[in-house]
């Protein structure tokens, strides 16, 4: 278990005294500041797949451009617009598949991908608190 010394000298600067009720009583508030913040495994492996899979420049090129089209582009119209090569493409847009941000359709020996809807309210939300404490 973790020393509280640092969160008693906290609430001694807070209060101006601090004994062991005062402790305890921030420890539960902190718990169950915990609790409420906490997901399931499963959803925090699939967010944090999600945003990893945007930590890539070539991958967010490539999720901002699908967003920006009208509809689904085939990978032979997104490899010129990204300066890397064709299986860098390819491996991005899988990784982004993979992470539940775009949709993939086969059609003969094409592949076309467009954004789902959690890419698109993700980048809604970088584009909405860009600006943000400025």
């Amino acid at each position: 278990m973790a020393t509280t010394a640092r969160l008693e000298r906290l609430i001694a600067d807070e209060v101006g005294e601090c004994c062991a009720a005062d402790v305890n009583d921030r420890l539960a508030a902190l718990h169950e500041l915990e609790a409420s913040a906490r997901v399931d495994e499963a959803d925090e492996g699939s967010d944090l797949d999600a945003l990893s899979a945007l930590g890539s420049g070539t991958r967010y090129r490539l999720a901002r451009l699908l967003a920006a089209a009208d509809g689904e582009l085939c990978v032979c119209e997104l490899e010129p617009l990204v300066d890397v090569s064709e299986s860098a493409v390819s491996h991005a847009l899988s990784t982004l598949t993979d992470a539940g941000l775009l949709a993939r359709r086969k059609e003969g020996k094409w592949r076309y991908y467009d954004t789902t809807d959690r890419a698109e309210a993700l980048l809604s939300a970088l584009d909405s608190t860009r600006k943000v404490g400025e």
